[in-house]
């Protein structure tokens, strides 16, 4: 059962207010999925209908388990949790969505046929309840801090349990929130329960009216990450396929811009004492692979690119990665690795993905993403703070100089991941909890 809420009359009105503004929104977002079906373009099928509600090609089903991500880092983040539930109950059927194509397209790539994955509906009444009952969901798991009113309303109205798994709030997120109590507050009244990733989401989710018996701190499920085989095995290939055996590796994954620009001044200066460093690009949208080639071939930068799968020469400074899906394999092969999002104000990516691999770090300031992750590995050495191309340069020639302190970096990031690991059992224990009431 779900817990007791009576919302007031002026939340009922704000609510129902909020759902009316869908109904301008809806006919334009209709307009634009069947112009881009009729054009064929990528990612735009009959299985975006569950945006609708509709569910395609799909039996109604029982007791479903649904997993929300809005895109491939929360996908990611959660698919060692995704391993233990299959293990657990190999019947239990799942349904992962995500609001993106990438993400769409990284659920099937780690998990094939074994999860089922259809995109999320639009925040309108009518679809949620349409797409909650003709998927038959039972329970839902939403990663981070994806929430959205009317869907926790309907889950709610049918006595479906909503958990937030790796729970984060920001002071960003929280001020947002607070501007808009009438809406939100009722939102987080009909949450089950809630796993933290660290303190400062424990006392933002408190600010916000949540029941501490609600709260759990769970820590980050980041620190549980494991390299897969087939993340070694493909960092392998790419290291064969491209010819990078006797290269230096500066990785800069996850970019937005203009971090591809400052990285890019630091390792040209770089290359003029290490002529073997090559530099590996990997924005973080897909959208932006062309943009940052063109940004390469107006500076005269000798780049290959992945999807030529042409091998580099000695010649060549940029392998510019324009294909999803090899980070975590490209951070394998990396002597030093920036993290992105983090000069530019997104509030920086995952750092326990080249942690994970025994490679040094380097980030800028903005950290509020995982301020937990970048707080440990920064007081471990693992991770060093940058603001612009001249303090990359002056850490990475300081680290390529000194090869056994750019080891000893390594090493502490792959120790914050032992000594901080143990998130996916604790929000095990807060799910079967929930079925044992």
């Amino acid at each position: 059962m779900t817990t007791y809420f009576k919302p007031s009359p002026m939340q009922k009105i704000v609510l129902f207010s909020y759902s009316l503004l869908w109904l301008f929104i809806i006919p334009f977002s209709l307009c634009h999925f069947l112009f881009q079906l009729i054009k064929g373009k990528s990612g735009y099928s009959k299985t975006r209908l569950s945006r609708y509600g509709f569910i395609a090609n799909t039996k109604k089903q029982k007791n479903t388990m649904l997993i929300h991500c809005a895109s491939v880092g929360e996908v990611v983040a959660i698919q060692n949790l995704v391993e233990q539930l299959l293990s657990n109950s190999p019947h239990q059927n799942i349904i992962i969505t995500t609001n993106t194509t990438t993400g769409a397209d990284r659920v099937k790539q780690l998990f094939e046929n074994r999860v089922q994955h259809v995109y999320l509906p639009y925040d309108f009444p009518v679809f949620i309840r349409l797409f909650l009952k003709a998927a038959g969901i039972t329970q839902v798991l939403i990663t981070e801090m994806e929430l959205w009113p009317n869907f926790c309303h309907q889950c709610w109205s049918l006595e479906i349990p909503i958990f937030i798994i790796n729970g984060r709030m920001s002071e960003k997120s929280t001020k947002t929130y607070q501007k808009f109590p009438t809406l939100f507050q009722p939102m987080f009244k009909k949450i089950t329960a809630i796993c933290a990733q660290d303190q400062r989401d424990v006392e933002n989710y408190l600010s916000l009216g949540v029941s501490s018996d609600k709260l759990t701190l769970t820590n980050n499920i980041k620190f549980d990450l494991t390299v897969s085989r087939h993340d070694l095995d493909l960092s392998q290939t790419i290291k064969s396929k491209f010819a990078l055996h006797d290269r230096l590796i500066l990785v800069a994954g996850s970019t937005h811009e203009p971090e591809e620009q400052i990285v890019l001044d630091a390792y040209l200066a770089l290359q003029a004492t290490y002529s073997n460093l090559l530099l590996v690009i990997v924005p973080r949208h897909p959208q932006r692979f062309e943009k940052v080639h063109q940004l390469l071939k107006k500076q005269h930068v000798n780049t290959v690119l992945m999807s030529a799968a042409t091998p580099c020469t000695s010649h060549t400074q940029v392998l510019l990665c324009d294909q999803m899906g090899t980070l975590r394999s490209l951070y394998a092969i990396a002597d030093i690795c920036f993290v992105g999002g983090s000069l530019a104000d997104k509030g920086g990516h995952n750092a326990l993905e080249p942690a994970a691999v025994g490679v040094p770090i380097l980030m800028g300031n903005s950290i509020y993403n995982n301020p937990a992750i970048c707080q440990a590995l920064t007081a471990s050495g693992a991770l060093l703070t940058v603001t612009d191309a001249q303090q990359i340069e002056d850490l990475c020639r300081n680290w390529l100089a000194n090869p056994e302190q750019m080891k000893c970096a390594g090493d502490a990031g792959k120790q914050v991941l032992t000594v901080n690991s143990g998130a996916i059992q604790k929000t095990l224990n807060v799910l079967n909890a929930y079925h044992a009431h």
